[in-house]
């Protein structure tokens, strides 16, 4: 599209709508950047935008004259698809895309692209890595807190921008085309946004929507889903499993992660040499060197970064001993799926804070992995009450409520002995207490260092 005098509204103020506001203005378009919370000024807004920016505000109603002169609108990924603001955008045939979208038609060269209800960021980390180790223009952005619109420009032919995706970046894409994308798994998460869990599995999949028979999808074998999309693709498909042989792959054996390309097994390294725990963390692995492979990045780069790659914060994240008891940051843990990974790798006695944002989940498999591990669940946020019934239900009983994150946090410190550790995992989003999990881990460690 030329974007010269084209009037665009981006709906959404946050990160990504700034973003694509700044991204719209430097290609010549005259974007309106609009938010439904009249609880904003425009001087708040206006703050978070460059000086010299000249795109207009709208707060409040979206109204009929504003659609009417209206070529395109950019949705930030917060924005559901079905609220009756773009209901209203749809009906007047207004073309909608998403700020991936928007990046994507505004860059050049190719793009690794990273989906998956857990594993996204610490695969997408590793990639961008391994890639930097093997050329010179390279951009990781997208979920990873990095907006893909702010280093569209930058891109040149030779550029590789390794991108993760959520499920909310891809309900808007149209032509985001990667040379090769991965889906690491899937799970239920985000039910409240997607409704059904065959929506979400849908949007998901649809990051190889415009990939050709030339380019690679990398899917979990473990997975029932992605096994059988894997056998639906056109797309050159490669499998990883963490529990058994592939005749072609990549696969985790005897503590040896293995590539069978059917001429032959190569040895890739041993899970001994990574500087990270955990299956979960082998598969990010092999999703890893599956894709680079795919790329053509030679076997001996991939090894040099993964013996030297170091686990992404608010990941299972080690913070601290203190009075003999260590602390982990496993901020990013939103969902049920992804809380079980953090449970799984402790290895003592855990005291855990769980609870926040309810995103429709069902938390008993998460408390069914507690396995014992669990000396007291410490539980704040929105869900705790839900939380609480699911783990008295199955038998669970050392439950402990707070009303603020920080009383939660004393009293794990409380309850906690020396060779036991305190495991911030919740389970669900930080929606409600604090902006992001980001922030939610970084009060966590704080808390934790000012001990």
């Amino acid at each position: 599209m030329d974007f010269k005098d084209k009037q665009v509204l981006v709906f959404g103020t946050g990160i990504s709508g700034i973003g694509s506001a700044d991204l719209l203005e430097r290609v010549g378009a005259l974007p309106v950047l609009y938010d439904g919370n009249e609880a904003l000024t425009e001087a708040q807004v206006r703050a978070k935008l460059p000086k010299n920016s000249r795109a207009r505000i709208v707060i409040g109603e979206l109204k009929q004259d504003l659609l009417d002169c209206l070529d395109l609108a950019v949705l930030s990924p917060g924005v559901p698809t079905d609220i009756p603001p773009v209901k209203r955008i749809r009906e007047a045939q207004i073309p909608i895309w998403g700020e991936i979208e928007l990046a994507y038609q505004n860059s050049k060269g190719d793009v690794l692209a990273i989906t998956g209800t857990n594993g996204k960021t610490t695969t997408t980390a590793l990639v961008g890595e391994i890639m930097r180790y093997h050329q010179p223009s390279v951009f990781v952005v997208g979920n990873i807190g990095n907006p893909y619109t702010e280093a569209a420009l930058q891109t040149r032919e030779d550029s590789v921008a390794v991108a993760e995706i959520s499920s909310f970046q891809l309900e808007t894409i149209h032509h985001f085309h990667p040379k090769v994308s991965a889906i690491t798994n899937i799970t239920p998460d985000h039910l409240n946004r997607h409704h059904t869990m065959e929506e979400y599995i849908r949007v998901k999949e649809s990051i190889t929507k415009n990939q050709t028979g030339e380019d690679v999808c990398v899917l979990n074998y473990e997975d029932e889903e992605l096994r059988g999309f894997g056998q639906r693709l056109s797309t050159r498909v490669i499998f990883f499993s963490s529990a058994r042989r592939l005749e072609r792959g990549i696969y985790l054996e005897d503590g040896v992660i293995k590539y069978s390309g059917g001429d032959g097994i190569t040895d890739v390294c041993s899970v001994k040499e990574l500087k990270f725990l955990g299956t979960h963390n082998y598969e990010n692995v092999m999703t890893a060197v599956a894709m680079t492979l795919a790329y053509g990045v030679p076997l001996d780069q991939i090894r040099h970064v993964l013996r030297a790659f170091t686990a992404v914060e608010h990941r299972i994240e080690y913070v601290a001993e203190k009075n003999g008891v260590v602390y982990y940051n496993d901020s990013k843990g939103t969902n049920p799926d992804a809380a079980i990974k953090g449970i799984q790798a402790m290895d003592r006695p855990t005291v855990l804070i769980g609870g926040g944002y309810d995103k429709d989940s069902s938390y008993e498999e998460w408390i069914r992995a507690f396995d014992g591990k669990v000396k007291y669940l410490v539980l704040v946020g929105q869900t705790k009450e839900k939380i609480a019934r699911a783990a008295r239900s199955l038998g669970f009983q050392k439950i402990l409520m707070a009303d603020t994150f920080e009383e939660a946090f004393d009293l794990c410190v409380q309850h906690a002995s020396p060779g036991d550790a305190v495991l911030l995992s919740p389970a669900c989003a930080s929606w409600g207490m604090f902006p992001n999990y980001e922030v939610r881990g970084r009060v966590f460690k704080e808390l934790v260092h000012k001990l």
